[in-house]
């Protein structure tokens, strides 16, 4: 609870977390406590939890508006992880589309996975999805052709 901040969170984290260790029982070593064993998993499970909940709200608030702050070193670093292209490549996009690509990418959900949720084969999802990266790339260098168009126009000087 203390690494998540939230009493919620941290009993869903539990539950994944005793399961993840049922799932990998048999790599346990008895060079090590079991103790601390089970700890690293649920340290390395939180940490990728507060990962996953960063990057969505970084994404979000930029799909809607963009956020005027000076920049320091982390925020270069999101800059470049979520530029405006990508913010608006993404809201181009149809929500099912959008959704999916938030999945595969920031939920890291396989395409088996993403096929039971679609309700089709993995090749399917997979497809769908590389498609969706396809449009997401065009829409970005078109958002990138359209600045340097922005960039080219000369403002029109008024002579008094």
């Amino acid at each position: 609870m203390r690494i998540l901040g939230n009493r919620q969170d941290a009993e869903d984290a539990v539950q994944d977390i005793f399961i993840k260790a049922f799932e990998s029982i048999m790599q346990y070593k008895h060079t090590v406590n079991f103790s601390s064993w089970l700890y690293k998993i649920a340290y390395r499970h939180c940490l990728n939890l507060l990962r996953k909940r960063k990057y969505q709200r970084l994404l979000l608030p930029r799909l809607f508006s963009p956020e005027v702050t000076t920049e320091g070193p982390e925020q270069a670093m999101d800059k470049r992880l979520f530029s405006p292209q990508l913010g608006f490549a993404l809201t181009a996009l149809s929500p099912d589309n959008r959704s999916l690509l938030i999945l595969r990418i920031f939920e890291e959900r396989t395409y088996e996975e993403l096929g039971e949720i679609m309700g089709c084969k993995p090749e399917a999802a997979k497809k769908r999805v590389n498609r969706i990266k396809e449009k997401v790339k065009k829409k970005m260098e078109q958002w990138q052709e359209d600045m340097l168009w922005d960039e080219e126009k000369e403002p029109i000087q008024l002579k008094t």
